[in-house]
């Protein structure tokens, strides 16, 4: 079976080598907004569908892209009913919403969860017979979405650089991913701006979200030059520049700075995809909603040190390209410095080490879901028994 997986492995990596995965056009600041508006090319009152949740229209974070939106004569349909973890429902809704108005493109201001539902619901817009369940998987929708814009408001899904699009089915409390070339945005908008509201606990664990993407791209047995380098950059950008925003919510080059992080790492996970971390922490947003971005947090270094030595070669290199070490120590040494920078970076940001929703006696269930969801998906260097993922768990579980 092992080998099987294997072979899976190569035939995806096959798939980016010759195939390729395409890149949104990237635009910054707001006169990148401007050029972004005008290369969906619509015709004067044209309308658009601005994807969002209340919280975020609440505070008016969306009224510069409205404002840009009716500048160039465009109609604007609001839909702000998003959920943190983003459902079926949602996907329908916006989508009846969309086709009601007659709408011609889709902007998504938000988080991942705005963005992922926005893509999905281009999806049925493109397969409109198809239900959402259906694009479950690889290469399920295969037809070009209508004009969409990704404007990101924290700096750490990279959801507005990659395929992938992940939704919630709350009837079997269940999480999945479709992942499809269609599903990457025409274009993203990188507006630092927008991020300065963000509270410092949702700085830091939507930025740690980040750090595990290009994590686990690096350790992926599909990581190949491109997705290495933007992972590497994206480390060294976060480890310098998040203690910055956490403690200064206004430095708008340390936010600029995380945005970009987040990019390069969507780019390079989107390559080769993610690993366990990921795999276990979606069960954890299914069930109990917990942030995905908190639960990666949590999990990343339980799962890097459940790797032990077989990943030392990887984070040594994360020690070396970001200064983080001496050249001139062991490889062992340059690994366990990287592991102790993730360590102060968790405790200056006070992030917890365990969750008190998990119920111990789901911890089975939990597990076969995130084993079933990383194999044969996940090309990850070394393959989890189902003992050792339930012990990542019971570790990460509190105790009353």
């Amino acid at each position: 079976m092992l080998a099987i997986y294997r072979a899976y492995h190569f035939i995806l990596k096959c798939i980016v080598i010759f195939i390729g995965i395409p890149n949104p056009l990237l635009h910054r600041n707001r006169d990148g907004l401007t050029t972004a508006i005008s290369a969906l090319k619509l015709k004067k009152s044209s309308n658009v569908l601005l994807v969002t949740d209340q919280t975020l229209h609440q505070l008016d974070i969306t009224k510069t892209i409205i404002t840009a939106l009716h500048n160039q004569h465009l109609n604007v349909i609001i839909y702000n009913q998003v959920l943190p973890n983003p459902t079926i429902d949602n996907v329908e809704t916006g989508f009846t919403l969309y086709r009601h108005n007659r709408c011609q493109a889709i902007i998504s201001v938000g988080g991942g969860s705005v963005i992922d539902c926005a893509k999905l619901i281009g999806a049925k817009v493109a397969r409109p017979t198809t239900h959402v369940k259906k694009f479950k998987g690889l290469f399920k929708v295969l037809k070009r979405l209508p004009p969409n814009i990704a404007i990101p408001t924290t700096a750490g899904t990279g959801s507005e650089t990659t395929v992938a699009a992940v939704v919630n089915d709350p009837l079997t409390r269940t999480k999945y991913a479709a992942t499809d070339f269609a599903l990457v945005p025409h274009h993203a908008v990188m507006l630092p701006e927008l991020t300065i509201s963000l509270p410092p606990h949702i700085t830091a664990t939507t930025a740690m979200d980040a750090l595990t993407h290009a994590i686990e791209a690096l350790l992926s047995i599909n990581c190949m030059s491109f997705s290495e380098q933007r992972a590497l950059a994206a480390c060294a950008l976060i480890f310098e520049n998040l203690p910055k925003a956490y403690t200064s919510p206004n430095n708008i080059d340390a936010r600029a700075s995380l945005l970009e992080a987040s990019f390069y790492a969507g780019q390079a996970f989107t390559r080769t995809s993610v690993g366990y971390v990921h795999a276990i922490s979606h069960q954890l947003s299914a069930c109990y909603n917990t942030p995905h971005g908190l639960a990666n947090a949590v999990l990343l270094v339980p799962v890097l040190e459940w790797y032990g030595p077989r990943v030392q070669r990887q984070l040594a290199q994360i020690a070396r390209y970001c200064q983080l070490t001496s050249i001139d120590y062991p490889i062992e040494r340059q690994a366990e410095d990287t592991l102790t920078k993730i360590k102060q970076l968790l405790a200056y940001c006070q992030i917890q080490s365990c969750f008190t929703e998990i119920n111990i006696l789901d911890i089975e269930k939990l597990t076969r879901s995130a084993l079933a969801e990383a194999h044969p998906d996940y090309p990850v260097p070394f393959f989890m028994e189902a003992d050792e993922c339930e012990g990542i768990i019971k570790q990460v579980t509190a105790t009353t």
